[in-house]
């Protein structure tokens, strides 16, 4: 798929499984394990989906997956899996190094978005692109040193501070355009000012819609995380994202959803619906 100047790849880096209830948030058992069917201990699959954005001049990766240098505490927990997919592997498909990345904007920090942001050297973690600078929401990066207890577990310093550290990392302040095919809808339900990154050049737009939406089930105007900080305001979100995706064909894209990519959507009488399902790009 090419947009504007970019051509977009999309990179399947891992798996994780997380509890099935608080990805949901009130919605029953009942009806999520019908698209999301869990595990015995009652934890559903989620992909860690990344995009490449390739144009003449830069290779832009957007979210680095869960990453790897985990303990085995941490990848039980977790169901960390790296066994078919990885980010390593999914570079060397596409013929690309980590040294080629010129840009890596971060959705959030949350460690299964920027756990790839890092590396490790004998023992000590680094940027794990040395020619790329970073880009996250000031606000979202003052958020993370000093989270709530709700959602403090979800910030793993090591997995970002180092990028602050080596002066790679740079905070956007409130800003919404990144260059003239590339943009960021700002929303605070999830977590405070994270950045969706909208990919447009007038006719097709793809929508990276990160933890707003992480599965194609989340279309559903109640289905809500119960990791969401506010979950009214993601509620209003929805409601304020979804007609505009519906009415200009936006693709929606997936970071975490374990089999569709993107999707185009549509009003039903029932709310919105999956118009159009893409398995990749």
């Amino acid at each position: 798929m090419k947009i504007g100047k970019y051509k977009l790849i999309s990179l399947e880096t891992g798996t994780i499984y997380l509890d099935g209830g608080a990805m949901f948030g009130v919605v029953p058992k009942t009806l999520w394990q019908k698209t999301n069917p869990a595990d015995e201990l009652n934890r559903v699959k989620l992909s860690t989906r990344n995009l490449l954005l390739i144009s003449d001049d830069k290779i832009i990766l957007i979210d680095t997956g869960i990453g790897e240098y985990w303990d085995d505490k941490f990848t039980k927990i977790y169901g960390v899996d790296h066994s078919m997919h990885s980010l390593t592997a999914g570079f060397k498909k596409n013929g690309i190094e980590a040294g080629d990345i010129t840009d890596v904007i971060l959705t959030h920090l949350h460690f299964d978005h920027t756990g790839g942001s890092v590396t490790r050297e004998n023992n000590k973690f680094l940027p794990a692109f040395p020619k790329a600078t970073y880009h996250v929401q000031k606000k979202h990066f003052d958020w993370a040193n000093n989270p709530s207890e709700k959602d403090r577990a979800s910030f793993i310093r090591e997995r970002f501070i180092p990028l602050f550290e080596e002066g790679v990392l740079n905070l956007i302040d409130n800003k919404n355009e990144f260059d003239e095919n590339i943009s960021f809808m700002l929303i605070d339900g999830h977590t405070i000012a994270q950045q969706m990154v909208k990919i447009s050049d007038g006719s097709e737009t793809l929508l990276y819609c990160a933890d707003l939406m992480p599965f194609a089930s989340h279309i559903r105007i109640p289905y809500i995380m119960a990791y969401d900080i506010n979950p009214l305001k993601t509620l209003e979100e929805k409601k304020t994202i979804l007609p505009q995706a519906a009415e200009k064909e936006w693709k929606l894209f997936f970071e975490h959803d374990p089999e569709i990519t993107a999707a185009t959507v549509e009003r039903s009488q029932n709310g919105f619906v999956i118009k159009n399902a893409l398995y990749e790009l």
